[in-house]
C-alpha cells in the first residue's frame, strides 16, 4: 500500500492520538506516527505541539525514521527555538555515528536549521566532518559551510572554515572538489572584492582533473569557476580549452552552455592566425545546433544564448543558418528568437535564402510574427548593402498584397531604407502613394510624411490637432523642410502650422519644437560675419561690441493684419488692445512652475506708452534684435508695440515714478553705508540675502537678494554681479502671477552698464495690485530678468512679514468676537523652541513687524499674549502666544479664516524671535 493513506485521515482527536502513537514502545508504531505527522505538516496543519514527542524519536537506528524526524525539525525549529535545543545532543552524537549517511544527514540538518543557538553547537561537529574519512560526509559538510556563512558570516571566518574549504579543492574525490567550489563561489557573491577561490595554475589543474569524474551539476560549478580565471598566457588558455572541449558533447544542456561560456572567454586570448583557433570555432557549432533539437522551452533558452554568441562571433554559426529557419509548429516565442538570429547571420552569401524565407513568413497568419518578418527584411537591406535593391523589390511585392498591416509595416521599413540610402529609391514613392488612404497607424502615417508626401492643403493642416502626437511632430518637421526647399510656395502653410503647434497644441514637446523652428527661421546665420570676432564667439557683433547694430534681419513673412514680432509666434495674428496682450515665456530647466502659460499683465501703476516712447519689448515678444541690444524702436524689423508686460529700465521719468537710484558696490559711499537709495532703516526683520540666480545658469550674471518692508513700502533688495567677460546693459524685470499679486512699482533702476567683475545694489519697490494666481508654495515668486545677453528665470520665497500692514491692530472686543467666530478646526498650534526672551521683549520685537499685541495676561504663571496682524489682501490672523518663565519653549496658536497661510505666519514668528 502507498503512503497516500497518511493524507486521508480527518479525525477530530488526531493530535491526541498521534501523541500517544509517538510514545508507543513499538518502533513500527512510532515510525507510522511520524509519517502521519509529516503528512499533516505537508498539507499545512499545525503539529508543532508534538515537537518534544517527535524529538524523542531521534534516538533510533532506523535511517528512514531519522530522516523524517530531521525533516520535522527543519520545519519547526525556527518557531520553537528553545525546544530545538533539546535535539542538539542527538545531532552531535549522530555526527560521530559509524554510518557515514547518518553523519552527513546530521550535519546537513544542523546547517538547515537557521537558529542562532544551534549554530553555536554546529562548529565542532562541522570541523570534524570537513576532515571526515568518508567523501560523502566531506561534500555535505562543504555545502553546510556555505549555509552557515549565510546565517553567521563572522563565525565562519573566525572558526577558519574558509581555509578548510580551500583545502578541499585539493581533495581526491571529485564531488568534494565540486561542492567546495560551489560553496566558495556562493560565499564570494556576498564578498565580491575578496579572492576566496584563490585561482592559480595548480588549483586550476586540480579542478580540470575533477571535471571528468564528477556529476553534471558538479561539472557546472567547476566550469563556472573556470570562466572567472584569467590565464597568464595563450598557451595556458589553449591547454584549458583542450581539456574543457569534451564537455561540449555532454548530454546535459546546462553543462554544454557552461563549457561554451568558458571557451568563448578564452577565445579572446588566442591569436586568430592560430590553427587551433579555427578548429575550436568549428567545434563550437555542432553542440549549439544540437541544443535546438530539444523541447521548445529548452530551445528558447538555447536560442537566447545563441543570440548573444552570434553578436560576438557570428562566424561560429555562419554556415548553419538553415537551422534557424522557422518551422510551422514552432511556438511564437521560438519563431521570434529564430528570426532575430537569422538577421544577425545574414550576409551577402546567404541573403537570397534569407529573403525567400522572410517573404514566406510575411504571408503567415500571426500578425506579430508577420510584422517582425517585414521589419527583418528592412534590417537585411540596411545590413547588407548589396541586397538593398532585392529587399526593396521584396517589400514592394508585399505591398501589392494589399494586406493592411503588411503594407503599413513595409512603409515604416522603407523609410529606414531611405535614410540609409538617400536619393536611391525615390522611384517607388508613386507606388507607396497608392496606399495613402489605407494608412491608419501613427507609425505608418509618420513614415509616409517623412518620405516626402506632405499635404499642402489648408484643410489637411487644420486637422493637425486631431491626429496623434507622433504624426504631428513628423508633419511639423516635414513642413519646415518643405519651406526651406520652396519658401515662396509654402510661406502661408508654414506660418499656419507653426501657429497651430505653438498656440493650439496642448503637447509640450510639440509646442517646444514649434518654438525652436520659429526661432531658427527667424534668425540669420553668422555666415556674413566670417573673418570677424563674431565668427569666433558665434554671436552677432552687437552682443559683445558696444554701439554695433549688426545687419538687417530677415523674418518669416507675416500674416495679413499681424504685427512683425521678429520671432515669437504668440504675436502672430490680429492686433489686440494692449490690455489684452499676452506673452509666452518658454520653460527653462531651473525654473519652478510652468512658465509656458504665463499671463503677465502690465503693472497697473505704469502707464502704457507707444512703442516710440517705450523703446522696449516683452521678454519674448520682441525679435532677437531687442534681446541682444539692437534697434529697440517700433517699426519694420524692430520690436512690437504690444505686450509690454515687463518693466524695462528705459522708461522715461514722465511715465513712471522716480526710481530709487542704484549704487555701485565700489567707492567710499559703500564703506560708510551712504549708497544712494539703499539705507535700510531699523525696523522689521529682514532675511539675509541668498543667491537666487547663480552665474553658471545665467551666462555670468549672478543675482542675490531678499525682501524687506520699510515705512509701509515693500522692497525687493537685490545685488547684481557681472561675472562674465563682457558688459551687461538693457536690464528689465517681470513677475509671474502669484498668490499676493506682487508686481514692481517702478522699472528696474539700472541705468549704467554693468561692467565685468562689478556689482550693483538695487532696491525695487513693490505693490500688490497685480494679477493673482495661487502658487505652491503660497509665497513662491517666479521672476524673469532680461539683459542684452539673454532672458533668465529664477524663483524665490517671499517672507510673509513684508505683507503685514501697519493697520493690523484690532480692537479688543472685535478680537474676542472674531476669535469665537472662526471655527475651532481652523486653529493650529506650533512650538517655538529654545527662545530665551521675556514677554515684553517678544511683544516689542513682533511689533516691529506689524504684529500687534492686543492684550496681555498672566494665567497660572504663564504670560499670555493675544495678538493680531493683517495681510495686504485683507486677511486677518489672530494669535495666542504662551510664554512660561524659565521655559525656553513657547506655544503659538494661530486662527485664521484662510488656514493655509498660518504655517507661513509661524515661520515669521520663528525667524523674528530666533534672530
Amino acid at each position: 500500500m502507498t503512503d497516500s493513506k497518511y493524507f486521508t485521515t480527518n479525525k477530530k482527536g488526531e493530535i491526541f492520538e498521534l501523541k500517544a502513537e509517538l510514545n508507543n514502545e513499538k518502533k513500527e508504531k512510532r515510525k507510522e506516527a511520524v509519517k502521519k505527522v509529516i503528512a499533516a505538516m505537508t498539507v499545512g496543519k499545525d503539529v508543532s505541539s508534538l515537537f518534544p514527542d517527535v524529538v524523542n524519536c531521534m534516538q533510533t537506528d532506523n535511517l528512514e525514521l531519522k530522516k523524517l524526524v530531521y525533516l520535522y525539525l527543519m520545519n519547526y525549529a525556527k518557531s520553537q527555538p528553545d525546544m530545538a535545543i533539546m535535539a542538539v545532543n542527538s545531532f552531535v552524537k549522530d555526527c560521530e555515528d559509524p554510518n557515514p549517511l547518518i553523519r552527513a544527514l546530521a550535519v546537513r540538518t544542523m546547517g538547515c536549521i537557521r537558529v542562532d543557538k544551534i549554530t553555536e553547537y554546529l562548529c565542532e561537529p562541522l570541523r570534524k566532518c570537513l576532515k571526515d574519512e568518508d567523501p560523502y560526509v566531506r561534500k555535505t559538510a562543504a555545502v553546510c559551510v556555505a549555509k552557515l556563512h549565510d546565517i553567521n558570516a563572522q563565525m565562519v571566518e573566525d572558526q577558519g572554515f574558509l581555509d578548510s574549504l580551500r583545502d578541499l579543492i585539493a581533495d581526491s574525490n571529485p564531488m568534494v572538489v565540486a561542492n567546495a567550489v560551489a560553496a566558495l563561489s556562493e560565499i564570494s557573491e556576498s564578498h565580491p572584492n575578496s579572492n576566496l577561490l584563490d585561482l592559480n595554475p595548480q588549483n586550476i589543474n586540480k579542478l580540470l582533473t575533477a571535471l571528468n569524474e564528477c556529476t553534471e551539476w558538479g561539472q557546472i560549478f567547476i566550469l563556472d569557476c573556470l570562466s572567472n580565471y584569467n590565464p597568464k598566457d595563450e598557451r595556458e588558455a589553449q591547454s584549458i580549452c583542450e581539456r574543457v572541449t569534451p564537455r561540449l558533447s555532454h548530454a546535459n544542456s546546462a553543462v554544454v552552455l557552461s563549457a561554451v561560456k568558458v571557451l568563448m572567454k578564452f577565445l579572446e586570448l588566442l591569436p586568430k592566425e592560430l590553427d587551433y583557433y579555427n578548429t575550436l570555432l568549428k567545434k563550437l557549432s555542432p553542440p549549439l545546433v544540437t541544443l535546438l533539437s530539444g523541447e521548445p522551452e529548452v530551445q528558447y533558452v538555447a536560442l537566447r544564448n545563441i543570440n548573444l554568441i552570434v553578436q560576438k562571433r557570428p562566424e561560429i554559426l555562419k554556415q548553419e543558418i538553415k537551422v534557424f529557419f522557422v518551422k510551422y509548429n514552432d511556438p511564437i516565442y521560438v519563431k521570434l528568437e529564430k528570426l532575430d538570429i537569422m538577421i544577425r547571420l545574414a550576409s551577402q552569401a546567404n541573403i537570397a535564402q534569407v529573403l525567400a524565407e522572410l517573404k514566406e513568413y510575411a504571408t503567415e497568419v500571426d500578425v506579430d510574427f508577420v510584422r517582425k518578418a517585414v521589419r527583418a527584411i528592412g534590417r537585411c537591406a540596411i545590413k547588407v548593402e548589396q541586397s538593398a535593391e532585392r529587399c526593396v523589390s521584396t517589400l514592394l511585392d508585399l505591398i501589392q498584397t494589399k494586406v493592411n498591416y503588411v503594407v503599413q509595416e513595409a512603409i515604416v521599413v522603407i523609410r529606414d531604407i531611405f535614410r540609409k540610402y538617400p536619393n536611391k529609391y525615390e522611384s517607388i514613392i508613386a507606388t507607396l502613394c497608392e496606399n495613402l488612404d489605407s494608412l491608419d497607424e501613427p507609425d505608418a502615417r509618420a513614415a509616409m510624411i517623412w518620405i516626402g508626401q506632405v499635404p499642402r492643403s489648408a484643410q489637411t493642416i487644420h486637422s493637425l490637432g486631431g491626429v496623434l502626437f507622433q504624426v504631428q511632430l513628423t508633419l511639423l518637421t516635414a513642413i519646415v523642410k518643405l519651406f526651406l526647399k520652396k519658401p515662396s510656395e509654402t510661406q502661408e502653410l508654414v506660418q499656419q502650422v507653426l501657429s497651430l503647434a505653438t498656440q493650439d497644441s496642448d503637447n509640450p514637446d510639440l509646442r517646444d519644437r514649434g518654438y525652436i523652428y520659429w526661432r531658427l527661421l527667424s534668425t540669420d546665420p553668422l555666415i556674413c560675419h566670417i573673418g570677424s570676432l563674431a565668427s569666433v564667439y558665434h554671436k552677432p557683433p552687437n552682443a559683445f561690441v558696444e554701439g554695433s547694430h549688426g545687419i538687417h534681419r530677415k523674418h518669416l513673412p507675416i500674416q495679413h493684419g499681424s504685427i512683425d514680432t521678429g520671432e515669437s509666434p504668440v504675436s502672430a495674428g490680429p492686433v489686440v488692445p494692449i490690455e489684452q496682450a499676452q506673452s509666452v515665456i518658454p520653460s527653462q530647466g531651473d525654473l519652478l512652475g510652468d512658465l509656458l502659460n504665463l499671463d503677465l499683465g502690465p503693472p497697473v501703476n505704469v502707464p502704457q506708452v507707444s512703442s516710440m516712447q517705450m523703446g522696449a519689448v516683452d521678454l519674448l515678444g520682441g525679435g532677437l534684435d531687442s534681446l541682444l541690444g539692437g534697434d529697440l524702436g517700433g517699426g519694420v524689423g524692430g520690436s512690437p508695440a504690444v505686450g509690454q508686460n515687463f518693466i524695462p529700465s528705459s522708461v522715461p521719468n514722465t511715465f513712471a515714478p522716480s526710481p530709487t537710484p542704484a549704487a555701485l558696490s565700489s567707492g567710499l559711499n559703500d564703506l560708510f553705508e551712504l549708497s544712494t537709495g539703499m539705507a535700510i532703516s531699523t525696523g522689521g526683520y529682514v532675511t539675509p540675502k541668498s543667491v537666487w540666480l547663480p552665474a553658471v545658469k545665467a551666462k555670468g550674471l549672478e543675482i542675490s537678494g531678499t525682501f524687506s518692508r520699510r515705512q509701509g513700502q515693500m522692497y525687493m533688495d537685490m545685488t547684481f554681479t557681472n561675472k562674465a567677460l563682457q558688459h551687461m546693459t538693457d536690464f528689465a524685470i517681470q513677475f509671474n502671477k502669484n498668490s499676493f499679486g506682487v508686481i514692481p512699482t517702478t522699472p528696474l533702476p539700472i541705468h549704467t552698464p554693468l561692467m565685468p567683475s562689478q556689482s550693483i545694489e538695487v532696491s525695487l519697490p513693490l505693490n500688490t495690485i497685480g494679477p493673482v494666481m495661487k502658487m505652491d508654495p503660497l509665497n513662491n515668486l517666479q521672476v524673469a530678468v532680461k539683459n542684452n545677453i539673454d532672458v533668465f528665470y529664477f524663483s524665490g520665497l517671499i517672507p510673509l512679514n513684508i505683507f503685514f500692514v501697519e493697520d493690523g491692530k484690532m480692537e479688543r472686543q472685535v478680537f474676542l468676537a472674531t476669535w469665537k467666530d472662526i471655527p475651532n478646526e481652523n486653529e493650529l498650534q506650533y512650538q517655538i523652541k529654545e527662545c530665551h526672551l521675556n514677554a515684553d521683549t517678544v511683544s516689542g520685537k513682533l511689533q516691529n513687524d506689524n504684529i500687534y499685541t492686543i492684550a496681555k495676561r498672566n494665567v497660572e504663571g504663564q504670560d499670555m499674549l493675544y495678538q493680531s496682524l493683517k495681510l495686504t489682501n485683507g486677511i486677518w490672523i489672530l494669535a495666542e502666544l504662551r510664554i512660561q518663565p524659565g521655559n525656553p519653549n513657547y506655544t503659538l496658536s494661530l486662527k485664521c479664516r484662510a488656514p493655509e497661510v498660518t504655517q507661513y505666519v509661524y515661520q515669521v514668528y520663528y525667524s523674528v524671535l530666533k534672530n
